[in-house]
């Protein structure tokens, strides 16, 4: 083997790792798990893009859409690590503290005696 040949296999195309994620979107009657392979060092964005999520979702615009790690919120450039479970928030339909305010108010029903 000469020596230029022992070069060309360690230097040769060498295949960034892989890694494992989950991209999760959930609406209120349904949720979308979705499990993908990436190179390592991929963006959230990146999967988004990978996962075809813009086109299973066209109502939500990935490049701007709030997203998290495992119920933290964090950048769409944030690089994934393995096993991380991206979720892709939407808009509340409503106020979850007026909700609360509203069904307080609400006389409560006295049970019925027998």
């Amino acid at each position: 083997m000469h020596s230029c040949d022992a070069h060309d296999r360690f230097t040769g195309d060498l295949a960034m790792p892989e890694i494992m994620v989950e991209i999760v979107y959930a609406l209120s009657d349904i949720q979308t798990v979705i499990t993908l392979k990436v190179p390592q060092g991929t963006t959230i964005k990146q999967a988004l893009k990978m996962a075809n999520f813009a086109v299973r979702y066209p109502e939500i615009k990935t490049d701007i859409a709030p997203v998290g790690i495992f119920g933290r919120r964090v950048s769409s450039d944030t690089v994934l690590s393995e096993h991380d479970r991206v979720e892709v928030y939407r808009s509340l339909r409503a106020d979850p503290k007026q909700y609360r305010r509203d069904r307080a108010r609400k006389p409560k029903a006295t049970p019925s005696k027998k």
